[in-house]
């Protein structure tokens, strides 16, 4: 066990014995915890507690970041002169997903018939 895991399990021994964790909110519930399968053993403490404090890894940040992008591209006009750079930034961060092997599946689904979509409009 790692010592930020034997220090977490003291904490919570402690408070156990203190009183402090009875009655709480979903007391006796089952815990909602998050598939973390696919990250190594000995980086999950790492990842939870970074996650925990709103820090991503910056495939997920870019995959955020091209979510938004993709959001702001509906909402503008392809006239628009920062369409095209919204565009660029989005294909330059599709690129980066995919050299770190993650799918970007999730924006061609809503992007192509996006795309589409404004073409027909076009016509």
């Amino acid at each position: 066990m790692w010592l930020i895991d034997q220090l977490a399990e003291q904490h919570i021994r402690e408070a156990q014995a203190k009183g402090e964790l009875s009655n709480l909110p979903g007391e006796g519930a089952p815990l909602q915890l998050d598939d973390d399968s696919a990250v190594p053993p000995e980086l999950r403490t790492a990842y939870r507690l970074l996650k925990n404090a709103g820090y991503l890894p910056p495939e997920l940040e870019a995959r955020k970041e091209a979510l938004e992008l993709h959001k702001l591209l509906q909402t503008l006009d392809a006239e628009e002169p920062s369409h095209a750079e919204i565009t660029r930034r989005l294909i330059l961060l599709e690129s980066k997903l995919q050299q770190a092997g993650l799918s970007t599946e999730f924006l061609y689904s809503r992007y192509r018939a996006d795309i589409a979509q404004r073409l027909k409009q076009g016509e």
